[in-house]
């Protein structure tokens, strides 16, 4: 049998979640509690690693008695509160977030994006040419992974994942203000010239393939790139005695990339340079 770990126990907070009663412990968000219902509320920056930073607003939803639309990922679930994720006003706010988005960046490699755009009708088109655009070529100096500024939606996930709250690089960080705002490394030089590891941690919570495996981004590039050939088989990292725990995306009998599970109680999905690149000699067949 397994044994699941208990935490402190935690008193149960009830309130209302469109128009039915909705009990989450204590310190949950609203996005928790509709997880757990089943409802489908969208989100680019939340991580479940990682602190909400509210960063995409596509998560947004209506609060009764609150002036403004709340974000689902951050706003803790209080008692008594009455909750509506289906407004009109609500959707109109993801709609426009989703519109902003896809019109400044290339959603193509972000999961569930396509099918968001058409569930809320969004219409980035509706901006014109002249909207403004990342259209960066994408940044590949060194082996391991690519930099693609041109679908970043600046979520600062990889960011805090470099930064303090795993990783402790602090490698990443963002350059310039307003619409010049971009995820840079120190004097936004090569990647090889700054103080980045090669973790890859910062792969692991990007949610828009705007930092990919240099492997999945030359198999996109060729046309091979095929999520639905590939299988995923989680094991444990032979290179030393931490036990981290990897899964390994294997497709036509090769490794195409490494993850780590996000609820394993050792990595909580984070891994070393080792671990999550160093799966060459597996497939070496001479």
């Amino acid at each position: 049998m397994t044994a699941i770990p208990l935490g402190v126990p935690r008193r149960l907070v009830e309130f209302t979640l469109d128009g039915q009663e909705a009990r989450v412990p204590e310190g949950s968000t609203i996005l928790d509690a509709c997880r757990a219902a089943d409802k489908d509320v969208p989100t680019l920056c939340q991580g479940d690693t990682l602190t909400p930073k509210n960063a995409c607003r596509v998560c947004v939803v209506e609060v009764e008695g609150a002036r403004t639309l709340a974000p689902a990922c951050s706003r803790r679930a209080e008692q008594g509160m009455v909750v509506r994720t289906d407004t009109e006003r609500a959707r109109h706010s993801r709609k426009v977030v989703l519109e902003l988005l896809a019109s400044s960046v290339d959603l193509s490699t972000t999961p569930s994006a396509a099918q968001w755009i058409k569930e809320y009708e969004a219409k980035p088109d509706r901006f014109g040419p002249d909207a403004a655009r990342v259209d960066e070529e994408p940044r590949v100096d060194n082996d391991l992974y690519v930099r693609d500024y041109g679908k970043c939606i600046l979520c600062y996930k990889c960011v805090d994942a470099c930064g303090d709250q795993w990783q402790n690089s602090f490698a990443i960080s963002v350059a310039g203000r307003g619409f010049d705002a971009r995820i840079a490394v120190e004097h936004d030089g090569p990647l090889t010239d700054s103080a980045c590891v090669y973790c890859g941690n910062c792969i692991e919570v990007c949610p828009t393939g705007a930092l990919s495996f240099k492997s999945e981004f030359d198999m996109r590039a060729a046309g091979t790139w095929d999520e639905e050939r590939q299988s995923a088989t989680t094991t444990v990292c032979a290179y030393c005695g931490v036990g981290c725990n990897l899964t390994l995306h294997v497709q036509d009998n090769e490794i195409v990339k490494v993850t780590s599970p996000h609820d394993n109680p050792v990595t909580h999905g984070n891994l070393c340079i080792k671990g999550r690149f160093g799966y060459q000699h597996v497939q070496n067949r001479d």
